[in-house]
């Protein structure tokens, strides 16, 4: 998913400025954390009914951006 802005914010005044999904305070390292532990895309939108499956995805697409842009900070 290449269209991850639609769904992560980032703002400064909420959960201390870590990349959120977008109009929850649930972040990016929250979600990942699930999926992580073993939870499924279904189990995480049943606890969180404010998550959909593109949201979820959104999530991991930001991660893999982000893992990238390290890696060119990195390399420069």
């Amino acid at each position: 998913m290449e269209n991850w802005q639609k769904y992560i914010s980032i703002n400064s005044e909420i959960r201390s400025g870590k990349p959120c999904v977008s109009g929850t305070r649930i972040t990016v390292s929250d979600v990942l954390s699930y999926l992580a532990s073993g939870m499924s895309m279904e189990e995480i939108m049943e606890d969180f009914p404010s998550l959909n499956k593109e949201k979820i995805i959104a999530t991991l697409s930001f991660a893999a951006y982000r893992d990238n842009m390290t890696k060119i900070a990195f390399s420069s």
